[in-house]
């Protein structure tokens, strides 16, 4: 029994002896410090400071830094990644410890000192957009609609062989349902009317001719059509109105490109700020023929937009600027006021040159309501009608001329980019009565 007490005394002092010992040894390591890995071990700390080392703590850089872990700051997007070397690189420079982005400090090639490019994807070649002369001749199938709501219409009461009086009516009758116009209409009635008695119309080309003839005399052949684009030592400005749904932001788009066909730097203004996603529409439009786009923040001035757009006009030496204002209802008072005050900021800079209302073509006698509040607000020089390639019958032109005593100078025919056409009253006419039988 006594020999086994001595056996368990003598087990417990040995392992209490190699415990001190382990624990010796063990504090002799910690003052000693860390060893540290050879070049090429793969547990390297980024952020350990040793001599030789790309990587220095500036002087009064938290300690955190100088261990190689940079404390995590809180952010409202969320945790901070932790730092890259060349992120604490930047740090070494900064007095007092304050951090610097990367980009701002990481040398470039050579050894200068940049900041980070944005990277932007590369343009696609610019279009060539067609030309503008006898773009209508080219869309006369376009007017199939109107051309038999009208023309053709007319022309089969008129090559009748019996002229009577419920004839006329018939044709007093189409010229109304084809948004002619009631004073326009019986001018027309009674010009044809003295035709037939005096000269007769025994054949369907003398109907046609005779036809032709007053058609013409109503749309006018005389009136100046041409846009004003250029103008002497400035840029010429051209601003677009009209109310929502006509078509008009992408009617400025093609009109930029109508203008580039004619061999003219255009600056776009993307003042209709209100839409959703318009500025970008119109940025696209010109992007495709080399037009700069001028815009500002969603939901900003209109009128600051347009004076920076004329600006850059001015500045670049541009040939024409081309402003698209904000769709506004003919009803809301004060957005009719706001047009105003934007032609008030442009004038501040340079003359406008030209005003263009757009209208839907297909929307008849309501689209003349519109164009007497616009013309009320702004002083219009021309009409731009859309959509006559829809539902459109045609006598608009003529009524809205007649309303205004402005000039249609442009005229949509289709969704494609070189759809809109300048006016040209004789081959408007011509695709109204079609081709002769």
């Amino acid at each position: 029994m006594e020999l086994v007490i001595l056996i368990v005394l003598i087990a417990v002092a040995l392992v209490g002896v190699v415990g001190l010992v382990a624990g010796s040894a063990l504090r002799g390591r910690t003052r000693r410090g860390p060893i540290r890995p050879g070049p090429d071990s793969s547990g390297l700390d980024a952020g350990a400071a040793s001599p030789g080392s790309a990587t220095e703590v500036a002087p009064g850089a938290s300690p955190g830094l100088a261990a190689g872990a940079p404390p995590a700051v809180a952010r409202p997007g969320g945790p901070e990644p932790a730092a890259e070397p060349a992120e604490l690189a930047g740090q070494a420079g900064a007095p007092g410890g304050a951090t610097e982005p990367a980009e701002e400090i990481a040398p470039a090639a050579g050894g200068a000192v940049t900041a980070e490019p944005e990277i932007v994807s590369p343009r696609a070649p610019l279009e060539v957009p067609a030309p503008a002369m006898g773009r209508i001749v080219r869309l006369r199938a376009r007017l199939a609609r109107s051309q038999n709501a009208l023309g053709r219409g007319l022309l089969a009461l008129l090559s009748g062989d019996n002229l009577d009086e419920e004839a006329w009516e018939d044709v007093e009758s189409t010229l109304l349902v084809a948004d002619v116009g009631v004073a326009a209409t019986a001018e027309m009635v009674d010009a044809l009317r003295e035709r037939t008695k005096v000269l007769g119309a025994r054949t369907a080309a003398d109907a046609r001719a005779m036809l032709r003839d007053e058609l013409l005399a109503q749309v006018g052949t005389s009136m100046d059509r041409s846009l004003r684009t250029s103008a002497p030592d400035r840029p010429a400005i051209l601003l677009v109105v009209g109310v929502n749904g006509t078509g008009k932001t992408t009617t400025c788009g093609k009109i930029a490109r109508l203008l580039v066909a004619e061999g003219r730097s255009v600056v776009l203004g993307a003042a209709d700020t209100f839409r959703a996603a318009a500025a970008d529409q119109l940025e696209t439009w010109g992007g495709r023929v080399g037009a700069t786009t001028v815009r500002g923040p969603e939901g900003g001035d209109p009128a600051s937009v347009a004076f920076d757009a004329v600006k850059r006009g001015i500045d670049d030496g541009a040939d024409t600027v081309l402003v698209d204002t904000a769709g506004r209802l003919h009803t809301k008072v004060g957005l009719m006021d706001e047009l105003s005050k934007i032609k008030r900021v442009v004038v501040k800079q340079s003359p406008v040159d030209e005003v263009l209302l757009v209208l839907d073509s297909t929307t008849g006698q309501n689209a003349l309501t519109q164009a007497r509040v616009f013309t009320e607000a702004v002083d219009i020089t021309g009409v731009v009608l859309t959509k006559m390639d829809g539902t459109a019958k045609g006598g608009i032109v003529i009524a809205v001329q007649r309303e205004l005593g402005v000039p249609v100078k442009l005229i949509g025919l289709g969704e494609g980019p070189d759809d809109l056409a300048p006016f040209e009253a004789e081959a408007f006419v011509d695709a109204l009565l079609g081709e002769p039988a």
